[in-house]
């Protein structure tokens, strides 16, 4: 019972959160279970570009250090402000999420040409958290219950941690920036006088992951139609009080039944011929009764 309940958990979480996660934690688990050395992980631009280990590109985004408190601390950021920007404002734009990652790790690599940053996972991290914080300015944040503060400040309160446990806030300030590149051309310069929007999704990304819109004009088959077929009826035909009929069968066209009180729903003018039902007498029998 609680194996299903934690699949279902796992399984609700959105696709692209969801992949980089388990990715995350299983490469942080492959390290600790020493079936891979952090050596083999880490950004090197000499090994990547002279001895074509491409690996490390990704590599360096998905190890976060062993298996500790600052490991966690990782994870819990991570996973909360990946899956929150994904059911938010990315929400029905997968492929524009993925988008987002290509160019900010893309950033992160240009930039790690010129720092001493051997794995750029952290900074990935906050590069998300200061998106979301921007895109929900008015949200009140609390830091361990001992600060209070509007979302856009989370950032900077999380590079002053890092600064009190004695981290270098290199990687913060990476993530901060590029996180603010892409804010500002995805929110900011298109909506300026002149401004025009930059950063487009490439069509192969939309055709991969995002559901393709349904057409308004598309008109199905018969057999995709609910009910399928109407065998035996030609296509004008439509339903009148459970029946069908031609819409060219006018009423002025065709005799009026009489009417019996009582015979509701008894008699009803016929739908193929114009003449009266052949439930009159049916009627006829019911009112003497």
């Amino acid at each position: 019972m609680a194996y299903q309940s934690l699949r279902l958990e796992y399984l609700q979480i959105p696709p692209v959160s969801r992949a980089y996660t388990t990715a995350c934690v299983l490469t942080t688990a492959a390290v600790q279970l020493e079936l891979i050395t952090p050596f083999q992980l880490y950004f090197n631009p000499e090994l990547i570009f002279k001895h074509f280990q491409i690996w490390r590109l990704i590599t360096n985004f998905l190890f976060f250090g062993p298996v500790g408190f600052n490991f966690l601390f990782n994870m819990i950021f991570l996973y909360r402000y990946c899956r929150m920007l994904e059911e938010g404002s990315f929400r029905g734009r997968t492929a524009d999420f993925v988008f987002m990652f290509l160019f900010g790790g893309f950033l992160m690599t240009l930039f790690g040409l010129f720092v001493s940053l051997v794995f750029l996972g952290q900074a990935f991290t906050i590069m998300l958290v200061y998106v979301w914080s921007r895109r929900n300015p008015y949200v009140r944040m609390n830091f361990f219950g001992l600060l209070n503060f509007q979302a856009p400040f989370l950032p900077w309160v999380l590079m002053g941690f890092s600064l009190l446990l004695g981290n270098s806030i290199i990687v913060d300030l990476l993530g901060i920036a590029v996180g603010h590149i892409y804010f500002f051309l995805e929110d900011v310069f298109p909506n300026q006088p002149g401004g025009i929007r930059i950063l487009k999704t490439p069509s192969i990304l939309k055709a991969i992951f995002d559901t393709p819109d349904e057409d308004p004009n598309y008109n199905p088959l018969p057999e995709e139609r609910p009910g399928g077929f109407a065998w035996g009826f030609n296509s004008r035909s439509t339903l009148w009080n459970g029946t069908l009929m031609d819409p060219e069968d006018t009423w002025s066209s065709r005799p009026v039944a009489p009417h019996y009180p009582g015979s509701e729903g008894i008699i009803s003018p016929s739908q193929t011929t114009g003449e009266t039902s052949t439930l009159l007498p049916l009627a006829n029998k019911y009112r003497s009764a």
